[in-house]
């Protein structure tokens, strides 16, 4: 039997482990599943534990107020290496590019145990965009012994650093595996549904609404206060037209959005969501302005064109596909962009139909089956 740690600090890390967890969780003479939480971002990573029925096994709770990147790598580090470790797992399961995952990583290796990194293989080859995470998914990539790549794109930029090829799978998106689990779960639930319709009542049932968020640290000060000035433009462009924006708790965040945004009747400033919540406002959106990197990667299996709020994005093929495009932090370009959609009829068919290149949904069996290769 293999013991398999699988560690998660954010919600996003959550949602695209959940069905890795779950999967594991199917063969329990094959496999001993802990998990590791380090509560990086403490609300929102419950969230996503309760909507997926996770148990964890070890909640390090290393968030603090205001915690800044040294202090909160110093804290995961110290915890992880007391504590998450004791398990003596085989494998250490890692997801993507956060500071949790870079630093269990670290201190994994320090112990000499092997390390599966979940969505391996994002680059934009600048350093400071997304920042820290380019940093974070590039060192991984070092310390790593099985990459799981969530495109073909994605394996050959591991390919492109010399990472040898048997160590490199591309089983797809464990998130569009995460998605279809919780639409289907929507739909067996009328009572959520039904709580979901009472919630958005305020939305005019002849509108079209555009779900917005924006949260990413490098997006901090003028480029936020740009986004949220382009959202005041574009919400002028209809009377008919509304937009949702769940506000990150970050006080880095709540200041600017609330500041500009919070006296627009038709600019709903709402708590962050739950999954599930989310996923629902997703389907129901006309479109979707974000900076976040598993947004891209979700609402294309909705039918939902994405306008990307990044200078630059680790998602290149969603670009190629042509479901995303990116707007970077320019007002004008921003609010140019969204009218098109608007009124380019054509313009939007194009993008919603698009294939989306994430993946069938059986990414997690995929990566259940090559741990189950592995000595």
């Amino acid at each position: 039997m293999q013991k398999v740690t699988v560690i998660a600090g954010t919600r996003p890390d959550m949602i695209k482990l959940a069905p890795v967890i779950r999967e594991l969780e199917k063969y329990p003479t094959e496999f001993n599943v802990v998990v590791v939480i380090t509560a990086q971002h403490r609300e929102m990573l419950d969230q996503a534990i309760k909507l997926f029925k996770i148990s964890p096994s070890y909640d390090l709770n290393i968030v603090e107020e205001n915690q800044d990147l040294p202090d909160t790598a110093a804290s995961i580090m110290e915890k992880f290496d007391s504590g998450g470790k004791k398990e003596g797992p085989d494998w250490i399961l890692v997801q993507e590019d956060t500071i949790t995952s870079f630093i269990c990583t670290l201190t994994g290796s320090h112990h000499k145990i092997r390390v599966g990194h979940v969505e391996a293989g994002l680059r934009t080859y600048d350093k400071n965009h997304p920042f820290p995470e380019e940093i974070n998914r590039r060192l991984i990539s070092v310390i790593t012994d099985l990459h799981f790549a969530p495109t073909e794109r994605a394996k050959q930029n591991l390919l492109s650093k010399g990472i040898p090829k048997e160590t490199i799978f591309a089983p797809g998106n464990t998130v569009i595996d995460a998605l279809f689990m919780t639409l289907a779960k929507l739909k067996r639930d009328r009572s959520k549904l039904q709580s979901l319709n009472s919630q958005f009542s305020f939305l005019s049932s002849d509108s079209k609404f555009i779900l917005a968020t924006a949260h990413r640290r490098e997006n901090f000060g003028n480029p936020l206060q740009n986004i949220c000035l382009a959202l005041k433009e574009i919400i002028k462009y209809d009377d008919n037209l509304e937009i949702i924006y769940p506000v990150h708790l970050n006080p880095n965040v709540q200041e600017p959005v609330k500041r500009i945004l919070k006296d627009n009747e038709r600019i709903h400033l709402i708590n962050p969501l739950d999954y599930e919540s989310f996923v629902w406002l997703m389907e129901k959106s006309y479109f979707i302005l974000t900076d976040s990197g598993g947004i891209q990667e979700e609402a294309p299996s909705l039918g939902k064109p994405v306008l990307v709020l990044r200078e630059v994005t680790g998602r290149p093929e969603a670009l190629e596909a042509g479901t995303v495009r990116v707007v970077g932090l320019d007002r004008d370009k921003i609010v140019r962009e969204a009218q098109r959609l608007l009124d380019d009829k054509i313009f939007y068919e194009k993008m919603s139909k698009a294939a989306n290149p994430y993946g069938d949904g059986k990414a997690s069996k995929k990566i259940m089956e090559v741990l189950r290769r592995v000595e």
